[in-house]
């Protein structure tokens, strides 16, 4: 087996729904932290073998569209390009594509990422194409659709609602949590931590038809060290009359991308590139998708497994925070501790582009792993439909 290397990772800050970035296309994300990547890596993009994205809700004005990014940031047009769609976990998928291609010898360099505009997602209708001779016609939201499960018809908040009720998580809890999400976010944010894993987005600014001066994102707009639990208690819940899972203590919905450059060990060295971390082993799990935020309880113990460690052997987690009511049940199943786990706040706070978080959470960790001189760490997220996935990876 060879050694598969992660020698760059960057990101943009991530938006707010209907925040700075609604009306970049997320193609254009895609484009920045590609070329950002490969200028941080010092990489001649002719060396680049093939471009391998996530994205959950393709833009129809960009279909295919790894190949539309690669194009945009100036790849050659000889470079293959494919994206991949795994729901939540559509960012964490290329890096195991990658995995694959350089074990496989089909490829050796590859530049992977995950994207996503959530605030361009579009209201559609089916009834129009072929004439809608009376009444009225129906708009649908895509993304209110997309949440919804396919197989059993639940909400992705109901299915966090089923654990509630499995696992005895209170709405105090469930809020607690969240507030904490939000601190470590703050705090995060103040010191610094994600400055070497984001880059500045300029957004272009009009009044009145005339170009102004633009402006600049430079961090996460989520985090609110201001929230407590008295406002979270306005929070009604959305899923279930009587339900305990809120806009507040669940994810929002949001914009971003993020990439990586992966490669061989034996061509960073050749190369002269000093990775951040090695892929050590990954896992997939299916799971009953009105179960489906558990994904993570089994994933991650087969990914260990994989990996030849158990649970103790990890120095860092992320555990996606899709819902605090998810986390809660997949901590209480592993007995995971918290000291360790999302140090830098999650989802909850942070936020959650679905297609470019699996590639967040590997980029965050691995710059905390070296900040803290960790040496094991792991990504787990649970995948609507009912999946987990997980990913272990280790400080060179």
């Amino acid at each position: 087996m060879k050694d598969v290397m992660i020698v760059a990772g960057a990101r943009t800050p991530i938006g707010n729904f209907g925040g700075a970035l609604k009306d970049i296309p997320a193609q254009k994300l895609g484009e920045l932290v590609v070329r950002e990547v490969i200028s941080r890596a010092g990489l001649d993009p002719q060396l680049v073998d093939e471009v391998i994205f996530g994205c959950v809700g393709q833009p129809s004005d960009a279909y295919n569209i790894a190949r539309v990014i690669a194009l945009m940031a100036g790849l050659p047009v000889r470079t293959p390009a494919y994206s991949v769609q795994r729901n939540c976990s559509s960012g964490l998928q290329p890096f195991v594509n990658a995995f694959q291609n350089i074990q496989s010898q089909d490829a050796d360099i590859q530049v992977i990422g995950g994207v996503e505009n959530m605030s361009r997602a579009p209201f559609v209708t089916r009834d129009m194409r072929w004439g809608k001779r009376l009444r009225h016609a129906e708009f649908i939201d895509s993304i209110w659709e997309g949440l919804t499960d396919a197989f059993c018809g639940q909400l992705m908040g109901r299915t966090a609602e089923n654990l509630a009720e499995e696992f005895a998580i209170s709405r105090e809890e469930q809020d607690r949590f969240a507030i904490e999400s939000h601190r470590r976010a703050f705090r995060a944010l103040r010191e610094g931590r994600f400055k070497d894993e984001i880059l500045s987005v300029t957004i272009p600014k009009s009044v009145a038809g005339r170009e102004v001066a633009p402006a600049v994102l430079t961090q996460d707009e989520g985090p609110n060290v201001a929230l407590t639990e008295q406002q979270l208690l306005l929070y009604p819940p959305l899923f279930k009359e009587g339900g305990t899972v809120t806009a507040g203590n669940s994810c929002p919905l949001n914009d971003g991308a993020a990439a990586a450059l992966v490669m061989s060990a034996e061509r960073a060295r050749a190369l002269g590139l000093q990775p951040l971390g090695r892929i050590r082993a990954y896992a997939f799990v299916g799971v009953e998708p009105t179960r489906m935020g558990i994904g993570p309880a089994e994933a991650l113990p087969l990914a260990l497994k994989r990996a030849d460690l158990t649970l103790a052997d990890l120095d860092l987690m992320e555990v996606n925070e899709a819902f605090a009511a998810q986390y809660l049940a997949v901590e209480r199943l592993l007995n995971l501790d918290r000291k360790i786990v999302d140090v830098n706040g999650g989802a909850i706070a942070l936020g959650h582009p679905v297609g470019m978080t699996g590639t967040r959470l590997v980029i965050t960790l691995l710059y905390e792993m070296q900040r803290r001189g960790s040496r094991l760490g792991a990504v787990t997220m649970c995948v609507g439909g009912g999946q987990g996935a997980a990913m272990i990876l280790e400080r060179i």
